[in-house]
């Protein structure tokens, strides 16, 4: 990983070596390894990277990459499957002087052009200046691990990984506040319905599975659509040949994101998807101890998975090292965190990422596999349990419906069903319809939120939006492309990149994830199992505690316990004050106690006060 960072316009006065390295230094935790900027002779182009070491460690891969003596490219991920692209693209005619991911992006490019990118298995956000055309193409990865955040006012385009680049070169720094009313009011960080809104007045992203386009002498900026997950599709496979066929997918994304001329390890919380990843590594290891592991302990807290996570260490002979997150250290980190994070965020979880991060550095390990994503494409919230229930429900499986239902009862998984969730079955559209009216009831109704502010700001069209679910993969796709994942993914990439770290997500393999997409909903939910497809494939590769276990658990610090607090209280309390005196929040909340809730418990108004609060 890198940051990148670019300024382009016919106006001279806006593009200078200096102003881009402004934008470097803003964004230098992301590239501790070195830096470099590039002009055009017109000085209407400027590119610049802040390096962070990881395929190819000589000066020769060092950014910007020149290419062809025609294409400047400044990139910021990893092609995992570059090596054979590489191999096809020689078969081609094309030669390279580095053995690093980005020559053969740019080869790619000038090969393929756009379609280029279909091509990709990565974790991507790019520029290439064509000096030819004199033009700029940019993308982003297909689910927007890497960010790509971009200014454009009619003059000059901005962009950078970070927003903290952009404020550096000048672009105002101005809050968008439907987006915010609708995080204070219903916790959500990205808006459903138009992808490239940032919590930002007129700083955009690319949306992932998006590429962009800019022609300096038309001052065109347009973005393009170039991938987009199937939900339609459908495969009919038996359960064997379906474990076995995820178990292929799954292995060969676990062997090409090893890829590193670095040391790599892997984030292991002791739940089934980091497990699955540690299983799949030791295929790939050959010596004891080759492999480091790193977890987050809370001891004490119910749902403390340290023994959990010690069991998979020991089974597979990891080297493990662990840190115990806690509310000082919170509190003396949270003004950093917030720096790093640049958007408000929903819990504490988020810190414990943080730290397992930080711990990997004091380790010297630079890249870390972890198991973000997997939840979202293969049904592990329990939330999702009456989707699927509703399905089947749907389907005229009425005995089913109820065997499955009893099933998940058995094993103790709290899933909500009632009347509602029958008719929600028959009337997807009216359901919808519903569940947007409480949405928009939280934002216009709230209980603190200042009804003015409320009304000055809220959107008809873009502040509220629920997709019809008729079936289960409706509901994991919006998660997975709309809403939901694209929130994990941003902590991530703040998190690790605050530490000069790399983060790679195999179960993110556009592939693997296609596939999971195609199967049918019993093979991701079953026999009161969530992810069940994954638990067949782990199944006698795990131990049965990790592979069966339902009482699921994400990245959960003790948070309720943590706003007991006094001082994390007073600062929740100046939180409030804050938003008062922007007048955003009705002055009534100063006289109410402070809601102590769990990381994922619902209304954390609290917490959201909090971190917004903070960013201002």
């Amino acid at each position: 990983m890198c940051g990148i960072a670019g300024i382009l316009s016919k106006n001279k006065q806006h593009v200078s070596a200096r102003r881009v390295e402004q934008m470097n230094n803003a964004q230098a935790h992301r590239g501790p390894d070195g830096e470099g900027v590039w002009l055009n002779e017109n000085e209407t182009v400027a590119l610049g990277h802040r390096r962070l070491s990881i395929l190819d460690l000589s000066d020769a891969a060092a950014q910007p990459l020149h290419y062809l003596n025609r294409y400047i490219i400044i990139h910021n991920g990893e092609i995992y499957n570059y090596i054979e692209l590489k191999d096809e693209l020689i078969k081609k005619g094309y030669s390279f002087r580095t053995a690093s991911d980005t020559e053969v992006i740019a080869a790619a490019y000038d090969c393929y052009k756009e379609e280029c990118l279909q091509l990709f298995d990565g974790m991507f956000a790019f520029a290439i200046w064509d000096e030819k055309e004199k033009k700029l193409f940019a993308a982003r990865d297909r689910f927007g691990e890497k960010p790509f955040y971009y200014f454009y006012d009619g003059e000059q385009l901005l962009f950078a990984s970070e927003l903290k680049a952009l404020w550096a070169a000048g672009v105002p720094r101005r809050w968008n506040h439907m987006m915010l009313l609708s995080f204070l009011a219903n916790g959500h960080t990205q808006n459903a319905v138009d992808p490239s809104l940032t919590f930002y007045k007129d700083v955009f992203c690319i949306p992932p599975g998006h590429y962009a386009g800019f022609r300096l002498r038309n001052n065109e900026l347009f973005v393009q659509l170039y991938w987009d997950l199937d939900k339609q599709s459908s495969v009919s496979i038996t359960e064997t040949d379906a474990a076995e066929q995820f178990n292929q997918l799954f292995y060969k994304s676990v062997q090409r994101r090893l890829r590193s001329d670095v040391t790599v390890g892997t984030s292991l919380s002791g739940g089934l998807d980091s497990s699955s990843i540690v299983a799949a590594c030791s295929k790939f290891h050959s010596s004891v101890n080759s492999h480091q592991a790193f977890t987050a302990i809370f001891p004490g807290f119910e749902k403390d998975e340290s023994a959990l996570s010690k069991l998979v260490a020991s089974q597979f002979q990891l080297q493990q090292f662990t840190v115990q997150p806690d509310v000082d250290g919170f509190i003396a980190d949270f003004e950093k965190l917030c720096f790093h994070q640049e958007q408000p965020f929903n819990s504490s979880s988020v810190y414990a990422q943080y730290k397992v991060m930080q711990l990997a550095k004091e380790q010297n390990v630079t890249v870390l596999l972890d198991g973000q994503g997997a939840d979202e494409t293969l049904a592990g919230y329990i939330k999702y349990v009456h989707w699927y229930l509703q399905e089947q429900f749907a389907r005229f499986r009425y005995g089913f419906t109820m065997q499955e239902r009893i099933l998940f009862q058995q094993n103790k998984v709290p899933f909500q069903r009632g009347f509602a969730n029958y008719m929600a079955a028959w009337f997807p559209v009216v359901a919808n319809a519903q569940l947007e009216e409480i949405e928009r009831k939280r934002i216009l109704v709230h209980p603190h939120i200042s009804r003015d502010y409320a009304h000055a700001h809220y959107d008809k069209y873009y502040s509220v939006y629920k997709p019809p679910v008729s079936k289960l993969n409706d509901i994991l796709y919006f998660n997975t492309m709309q809403q939901g994942l694209g929130e994990l993914l941003h902590y991530a990439d703040r998190n690790s990149m605050a530490h000069g770290r790399e983060i790679r997500l195999p179960f993110l393999n556009h592939e693997l994830v296609e596939f999971i997409f195609s199967l049918p909903a019993t093979l991701k939910m079953h026999g009161g199992f969530t992810k069940y497809i994954l638990r067949k494939a782990m199944n006698n590769i795990l131990p049965d505690e990790i592979v069966w276990r339902t009482d699921k658990t994400g990245y959960e610090p003790p948070q309720k316990q943590w706003m007991q607090s006094r001082q994390l209280q007073e600062l929740i309390m100046e939180s409030r004050k804050k938003l008062v005196t922007e007048k955003i929040l009705d002055e009534v909340v100063l006289d109410k106690p402070i809601q102590k809730k769990t990381a994922y418990e619902a209304d954390n108004f609290d917490w959201r006060y909090l971190t917004a609060a903070a960013m201002m």
